[in-house]
């Protein structure tokens, strides 16, 4: 096999997708500016982990209103619209669209990293994970996009980073290291801030760096919240954490 054949790059090598924290498209070093519709067009297609996705699933996704035929056309206007960039990063059949090999999405990359912190044989303060780690898992799935299948995909990597988080913040802790641990937490908690475990872990990473203030006034943030907004109190386990303080 001749070096060409063996050695040239994937067709969408060098373009990148944003999904996290907002939508961008780049390629190299260059931010390309995309349209809304392509904008939902290419997270769409990222966004479906099985491959291969049929046309008429994304035009009557991205289209629901329309008739078959007229969101069939509005997908081919799209795809005709595509920057260059857009265009290398999809490969468009007759009947599917798939993302092109050698894109780059930073949400894969992110669950991929999720997965590693959560396996069962894991030991994230040994493995190099760090504030880098915390920072990768702590922005949310296209924010400000409202449409069903949008919401479902950040509802679920919501709750995956937030296991992540609450993962690495235990194993900081265990490890003495204090500053991550907080940050963990805190990711956690501003991920889903009436969650329970959240909090707990960062009342315990207060307690362990020696912040009982701190840690008290998380918990009573937790029940000025949970009673506003559930009209809950916080839990006895919860305020067991911080028996004596204060």
């Amino acid at each position: 096999m001749a070096c060409g054949d063996r050695c040239s790059p994937a067709p969408g090598a060098g373009v990148r997708l944003a999904l996290l924290g907002g939508f961008g498209l780049s390629a190299g070093d260059a931010s390309v500016p995309v349209s809304a519709g392509a904008e939902r067009l290419l997270a769409f297609v990222a966004l479906c982990c099985n491959g291969n996705v049929p046309r008429a699933l994304v035009a009557g996704t991205l289209w629901p209103d329309a008739a078959e035929r007229c969101a069939s056309a509005s997908l081919r206007s799209a795809l005709s619209r595509l920057p260059a960039a857009g265009r290398e990063a999809l490969e468009v059949g007759q009947t599917e669209l798939r993302l092109a090999d050698g894109v780059g999405v930073d949400l894969r990359e992110a669950r991929t990293l999720a997965h590693r912190i959560l396996a069962p044989d894991a030991a994230p303060a040994r493995a190099g994970f760090g504030l880098a780690a915390v920072e990768d898992l702590s922005a949310d799935l296209l924010p400000g996009w409202y449409e069903d299948w949008t919401l479902l995909e950040a509802d679920n990597w919501r709750r995956l980073r937030v296991h992540a988080l609450e993962a690495l913040a235990g194993a900081f802790v265990g490890a003495r290291r204090f500053p991550e641990a907080v940050a963990a937490a805190g990711a956690a908690v501003r991920a889903d801030p009436l969650r329970e475990s959240s909090h707990a872990w960062l009342v315990r990473a207060h307690l362990a760096e020696g912040n009982p203030g701190e840690a008290l006034a998380d918990v009573e943030c937790y029940e000025r919240r949970l009673r506003a907004e559930l009209g809950l109190c916080a839990p006895d386990r919860l305020r067991r954490l911080v028996a004596g303080v204060g």
